[in-house]
């Protein structure tokens, strides 16, 4: 299959992960929180291991490792850090509720968006890096959007939508993967530069999510006690990435 394919398909998938959450609405909530933080330690892994065996080294290997490829995955950590803290919106994986309050609906679906956006645009450009690239970057951002579209689900609930709006526009906003990931296509077609310039800024959003967002979720949520089940979960993730570079 030619990388246009792929991408379509890939962002597809993702954007149906939206509706996941409605899997879980009857789960009880003890259960679903240790379900989730597994998945949270999980995502670490995979989003670890997505930037440093596979984005950072394919940019090393096109172009050297440059003060260049530097700067750009600091400023892709720098862009995320802006983002969040612009729109008000963080990754959070935890369903709301009175302990564990959310912003409002509204705005976490302008968040989700903008981050499924930037997820096609990284999508497309991990792809014309290459086939291989591009389904580690797809695995990785499955994973992690598996726990983040449950806990977003849980905000629209918590917010007052209904579970058939709450779905619909949980899944309207994770369309916004595919608008990303034609804007990705466009732009990787016409020059290889695009290609260079997002793929060491995707390494970066992915260490800043992993370092910023979920680490610190993981020692909130198990109280600052070690747990095995959460470092086998993200050493589990590192394995995933790790066993995608054997092919």
């Amino acid at each position: 299959m030619t990388p246009i394919l792929l991408i379509i398909l890939s962002v597809i998938l993702i954007s149906f992960i939206a509706i996941i959450g409605i899997l879980f609405v009857f789960m009880r909530k003890e259960k679903l929180d240790k379900l989730l933080l597994f998945f949270v330690s999980l995502s670490v892994g995979s989003l670890l291991g997505g930037a440093f065996l596979h984005l950072i080294p394919e940019i090393v290997e096109g172009t050297g490792f440059s003060l260049a490829v530097s700067f750009l995955v600091l400023g892709g950590i720098i862009l995320f850090f802006v983002v969040e803290n612009f729109i008000h919106w963080r990754h959070c994986h935890i369903p709301t509720s009175k302990a564990h309050p959310h912003s409002f609906g509204a705005m976490n679906l302008i968040g989700d968006g903008l981050h499924n956006f930037i997820d096609g645009l990284v999508i497309a450009a991990a792809y014309f890096a290459s086939i291989p690239i591009g389904i580690a970057t797809t695995l990785a951002v499955i994973i992690h959007e598996i726990p983040q579209e449950i806990g977003d689900f849980g905000v629209l609930l918590y917010a007052g939508y209904s579970k058939k709006k709450a779905l619909l526009f949980n899944f309207l906003s994770a369309l916004m993967a595919l608008v990303g990931a034609i804007i990705g296509i466009i732009f990787s077609e016409k020059s290889t530069i695009f290609t260079y310039l997002v793929i060491p800024v995707a390494a970066g959003g992915f260490l800043y999510i992993a370092g910023s967002d979920l680490i610190p979720e993981i020692h909130r949520q198990q109280e600052n006690k070690f747990s095995f089940r959460n470092l086998a979960g993200i050493l589990l993730g590192i394995l995933i990435m790790y066993l995608l570079t054997l092919f």
